[in-house]
């Protein structure tokens, strides 16, 4: 019998023992807490517990299960609330309260509930991995559609007629090529550790759209694209990642709370239930997984938590669906790194961080992607990881060796938060890499000056920015009026384009279309103005009239149904500075 030898918070040791494989899940003590093997020798075996230790006692047994740890993948994981090792959080409410009690054994799904399938496969078909052979109503906007596991094929031998069955029930029997007869369920057990596979990579040429116009515009990012968004304590990385949950065109969102504060997470669970889905009219909570693993939670399932919400997430993106993930904090995560490194006395790293972190963070963003799935259908997963570091210092470990991983870096800015500019994304300090990948999709499907107008913007934004020093130095006052305006066009951009305003019913999102027209908009403004400055017109005599604040508020004054009151608002800008300019050469 294999028994505990020593404990050292969530680590355990076993003395003496062959009985254990690395990476597989046991049973650990009285309790039968969850735990998995994370190091194998000759003299002893060492084991994480996901679970709280206190009580264990050395001499307490530990039983293999011979298998690694997995998640259960079926109908019932969406609109669900799940710990960082997927056991529902409302069951376990129902049994211990407030706190979740150690050693509660739950199914991860309902095993219970009757789900309404229909068969799609009929015998003597042959199935191969990810060959979907059922089909049942998850929620009001998912579809789950059943697929062989990706190891298995054969030939249908058996289906069961339409009608309501169990996640365990028999739907479906094959034989495989060496006469072994499966049968297949509802549902399926996956390795949380390793990647789900598929047919195909593709590229990342299609953008996910937020309507969040610093984003889409100026930053965007990729439908199987990675971001990361980094930011000191009250810069609105959780909001931000709230708006992209509620507004992002995928279908499906896994929102993962590590090492968050229980009260925000709370947040979370509350808005999202409340919240309607502006793509379907349901509840938002139709589409969506929530992963709380809290601040006060064990530590080593904090790490689990990453793991267990990409692999759900890699399952839906079989079926052919499109997923947000959204990783609320990997900084916590990291931190349960250390912690676990700590107890295993390895050798630290950069600020105590293991050697191993950039190789664990590289793991889970390459994960991300956008496929060609085995049944034939599309399917991505886009990885949005929120860094939290000490201090809003972006030069320590996480957020450096995030950088690396990522092709979408959206820093977050303390200053913009308290000046409440939302999102506080910092434009100067933030990058994309997608911008090139997306080009075709914009000039098909926007317009083939989308780019071009994006480039400008951001020309002025950046020629602002250079302006600044000297302004700071030696005041506006002593620039020319050209330059006066490219400081003047900026606020424009920066009040009128960047900041946007969520509780505002045609700006907390933005369709690409009204994005463009805003855009065109801004820049009609500032050459017609730069055409007047160059005539000799004192950009004063423009900006008196006022045409610069009816601009800024044109994300408030035109409706995003309305996009037809842009091309009035041109020719009011061309009248008014036309205007200016008759008024000047009247006066010489």
């Amino acid at each position: 019998m294999n028994t505990v030898f020593s404990i050292n918070g969530p680590v355990i040791k076993v003395r003496n023992t062959k009985d254990f494989s690395m990476q597989e899940m046991v049973y650990a003590g009285e309790k039968r807490l969850i735990g998995e093997v994370i190091a194998v020798n000759d003299e002893e075996t060492t084991i994480q517990v996901y679970e709280v230790t206190t009580g264990m006692k050395p001499g307490e047994p530990v039983d293999p299960s011979g298998m690694p740890m997995s998640v259960t993948l079926g109908p019932g994981i969406i609109s669900n609330i799940f710990d960082g090792i997927e056991r529902p959080l409302k069951q376990i409410a129902d049994i211990s309260g407030a706190f979740i009690g150690e050693g509660i054994s739950v199914s991860a799904l309902d095993e219970d509930k009757l789900w309404d399938v229909t068969v799609t496969v009929k015998e003597g078909d042959m199935l191969s991995g990810g060959s979907i052979y059922a089909e049942c109503p998850e929620t009001p906007v998912v579809a789950h559609r059943c697929m062989v596991h990706p190891e298995l094929s054969g030939q249908v031998i058996w289906t069961a007629e339409n009608g309501k069955y169990r996640i365990n029930d028999t739907v479906c029997k094959i034989k495989d090529s060496e006469g072994v007869t499966h049968d297949l369920t509802l549902c399926q057990k996956w390795p949380i550790k390793q990647p789900r596979p598929f047919a195909e990579r593709l590229s990342i040429n299609r953008p996910l759209v937020t309507g969040q116009r610093v984003i889409d515009t100026v930053l965007p990012i990729a439908k199987g694209g990675t971001a990361a968004v980094p930011g000191g304590f009250g810069t609105g990385k959780t909001m931000t990642q709230h708006q992209l949950a509620k507004w992002c065109d995928a279908d499906i969102i896994v929102y993962i709370g590590c090492g968050e504060r229980g009260n925000e997470m709370t947040q979370v669970l509350e808005e999202f239930s409340h919240l309607i889905d502006p793509r379907s009219g349901k509840a938002l909570t139709d589409r969506t997984v929530l992963i709380a693993n809290t601040s006060n939670m064990p530590v080593a399932a904090r790490e689990a938590s990453i793991y267990t919400g990409i692999t759900l997430a890699e399952y839906y993106r079989d079926m052919g669906y499109h997923i947000a993930i959204m990783a609320d904090s990997t900084s916590r995560w990291a931190e349960a790194l250390r912690e676990i490194s700590g107890r295993l006395e390895e050798m630290p790293a950069e600020e105590g961080f293991p050697a191993y972190l950039p190789s664990r963070l590289s793991e889970f963003y390459e994960r991300a992607g956008y496929v060609k799935n085995f049944n034939g259908t599309e399917g991505s997963v886009t990885i949005i990881g929120a860094v939290s570091p000490q201090g809003s210092d972006f030069s320590e470990p996480v957020t450096q060796n995030t950088k690396r991983f990522v092709r979408c870096f959206w820093a977050l800015d303390k200053a913009l938060a308290y000046a409440r500019h939302y999102p506080a994304i910092n434009w100067n300090d933030s990058y994309s890499e997608y911008t090139d990948d997306l080009e075709e999709y914009y000039e098909e499907n926007v317009s083939p000056d989308f780019i071009p107008y994006r480039r400008r913007l951001s020309n002025i934004l950046i020629e602002e920015n250079k302006l600044m020093e000297i302004v700071k130095l030696i005041g506006a006052d002593v620039l020319p009026d050209d330059q006066k305006l490219v400081i003047e066009a900026a606020r424009v951009v920066r009040v009128g384009f960047l900041q946007q305003n969520a509780y505002h019913k045609d700006d907390t999102y933005v369709p690409l279309e009204k994005q463009f027209m805003m855009m065109r908009t801004i820049l009609k403004l500032y050459d017609t103005t730069l055409e007047a400055v160059n005539k000799g017109i004192p950009l004063a005599r423009i900006t008196d009239t006022g045409i610069f604040e009816r601009v800024i508020k044109i994300k408030y004054d035109i409706p995003n149904d309305e996009l037809k009151l842009f091309d009035k608002l041109d020719n009011e800008i061309a009248e008014t500075v036309s205007g200016v300019i008759k008024a000047h050469s009247h006066k010489k």
